[in-house]
């Protein structure tokens, strides 16, 4: 069967095995991003449409569905800008009435200052907005929105979404050297996140081709700065997998980790992985009975910190 909405399933370090839920046509999108792996947008809009029939893709889903592909989570993304899809709403309640898995929204967050694309990812378990800029001019500069996006009405959007939403907020943020890695831009994020309730916050390079020449990756000692400084997560793709640790041994590496940030059952996999182990079950076990660690599951994720 040839598909044309549903892609992947594929691994994500944050999610787990991710199964891809596309609803925008390829380059659809509120902004023009310079890091954009996707090359420069060529379907500007703002204008929230119905692009596919929704029962299309819903079929397709159902379909996929019935092979029984084993996956930890359902990701709204596609090849645009997912919250242009006028019927996002109706997408979601549609998914989580065939899959009891968690449905997560990867969004640049653009139109989160509109009520009606709140209300419509009020439902969703997880939504993944990026704030890439701290200014107006920063703003134009990395994203290079459409002509009626202001960064004051984004900012205040997710600032408004983020009291109002009971789901898990995963911000992220993409570094760029020489464009804002340096000190004064970590600081105005630093201002800017005070203001928003978010659960976690990725800190991402471009290590894809970007849509412009001369965009470069942070450096990794920038990248540790940067996530000491905002009490962020590098998951940047190069060598080092997301979180990083000198001490040698597996269990007390974690331990030294998660007493500052919470790690999922995944992110502690791909941590693992990094260092050359395999599976990682027995850790999880052993984390779960430690008396010093605690436990959240969310919608089948477990989470751990340390107390």
């Amino acid at each position: 069967m040839e598909m044309q909405y549903i892609f992947g399933p594929v691994p994500s370090r944050r999610l787990g095995i991710s199964l891809g839920v596309s609803p925008i046509p390829k380059k659809t999108c509120n902004y023009s991003c310079v890091y954009c792996q996707l090359g420069r947008t060529d379907r500007m809009t703002n204008k929230r449409a119905m692009f596919f029939p929704l029962e299309s893709i819903l079929a397709e889903f159902e379909a996929v569905l019935k092979d029984r592909i084993p996956f930890d989570v359902v990701t709204i993304v596609g090849e645009g800008e997912p919250t242009l899809y006028a019927g996002l709403g109706e997408l979601i309640l549609g998914i989580k009435k065939e899959t009891d898995k968690p449905v997560a929204v990867i969004t640049n967050g653009a139109l989160l200052y509109d009520r009606q694309v709140q209300e419509e990812l009020s439902d969703a378990d997880i939504v993944m907005p990026t704030l890439d800029g701290y200014d107006e001019a920063s703003f134009k500069r990395i994203n290079r929105p459409h002509g009626s996006l202001q960064f004051s009405r984004v900012i205040d959007g997710l600032e408004d979404f983020s009291q109002r939403y009971r789901g898990q907020l995963w911000l992220e943020i993409m570094l760029m050297k020489g464009i804002n890695d340096d000190e004064a831009s970590l600081n105005q994020y630093a201002q800017m996140l005070k203001r928003i309730r978010y659960d976690k916050l990725y800190l991402n390079t471009p290590v894809r081709p970007p849509a412009e020449p001369g965009i470069e990756i942070a450096a990794p000692e920038t990248m540790q700065r940067a996530a000491e400084r905002l009490g962020g997560i590098s998951i940047d793709l190069l060598e080092s997998a997301g979180f990083h640790s000198e001490i040698k041994d597996d269990y007390a590496a974690i331990l030294s980790i998660i007493k500052r940030h919470p790690m999922n059952q995944f992110e502690i996999r791909s941590f693992l992985e990094s260092r050359g182990r395999r599976g990682g079950e027995e850790i999880l076990i052993r984390l779960k009975e430690d008396v010093r660690v605690d436990v959240i599951n969310y919608k089948g994720y477990d989470t751990f910190r340390l107390k």
